[in-house]
């Protein structure tokens, strides 16, 4: 029941976007993106596939994943400058393009403001979109939920804003409800169509529904299910999560209401009980 969208050169048919960072071992994070329905998988090329040197580990997370089941997407994680994030980029297209994956046609770009905090750097976010359009990335850039900045980054090039719920791995979910229906209301005004994804902060399957029902049109997250009791679990629900808060958003909820409304009328059968006696 779930329409599909199209992010950059994709058409997606699965709305939430999963994380391969922090699992016990590659099988629980090949069992949990089976669960989630994953169709896009995103990957920290820079910290989980390379080395410093850039040669690759014996057994890197791309060995462990199935490159011909999702479509990669490269992000730029652990990156604190603009040259950073861009050479990461380049990189991951250099080995994705090697893989035969199509993912090698974007990234999803971070670049971090500090280690404490892990929030982007808003300066370096819009240099490094800008540097990066031109290359021909499809840019899916991860920012704040600052609605003036959402609007830098899309009139940048970016293919996808991606505004935090809350800070990464915080598992607080969305703080600013209000600031996220602003980002969408300005970058969807004039182009219905164009891709607002929740990244970050996400703890449960709640936060994901909260996140669709405010319109957006996907959820990326990682930290909620690997970080879990039961990940496979949870993974189970972040899928039904999407789905509902898609469904829900469409159907349009009922206004809420200072004072009670009651379910059965009750005027009718006062007036006809009246006739009766």
């Amino acid at each position: 029941m779930i329409e599909s969208f199209r992010v950059g050169p994709f058409e997606l048919r699965s709305r939430l976007l999963v994380g391969t960072g922090k699992y016990a071992d590659f099988d629980i994070m090949n069992a949990c993106l089976e669960a989630a329905g994953a169709q896009v998988v995103t990957v920290a090329v820079r910290r989980d596939v390379l080395t410093p040197e850039g040669t690759k580990r014996p057994r890197s997370l791309l060995d462990a994943l199935d490159v011909n089941k999702y479509i990669v997407l490269p992000n730029t994680a652990g990156c604190f400058t603009a040259q950073d994030a861009v050479r990461a980029a380049r990189l991951s297209r250099e080995l994705l393009e090697g893989l035969d994956n199509p993912g090698a046609q974007w990234v999803k770009l971070e670049v971090l403001a500090d280690k404490r905090t892990l929030l982007p750097d808003p300066v370096g976010s819009l240099q490094a979109t800008e540097q990066l359009v031109k290359e021909g990335f499809a840019v899916l850039v991860y920012t704040s939920d600052d609605p003036i900045m959402a609007k830098r980054l899309k009139d940048a090039g970016a293919a996808s804003v991606m505004p935090a719920g809350s800070p990464i791995g915080s598992g607080q979910g969305v703080l600013n409800p209000n600031n996220i229906r602003i980002i969408l209301e300005y970058l969807k005004e004039n182009d219905p169509d164009y891709p607002v994804i929740v990244d970050a902060g996400v703890g449960t399957a709640s936060d994901v529904t909260i996140a669709m029902e405010l319109g957006s049109d996907g959820v990326l997250l990682n930290t909620g299910i690997a970080g879990a009791r039961d990940p496979l679990m949870m993974a189970h629900a972040m899928r039904q999560a999407i789905e509902s808060g898609y469904l829900a958003y469409r159907a349009g909820r009922i206004p809420k209401k200072l004072y009670a409304t009651a379910s059965s009328p009750t005027e009718g059968v006062i007036a006809s009980a009246a006739r009766a006696s």
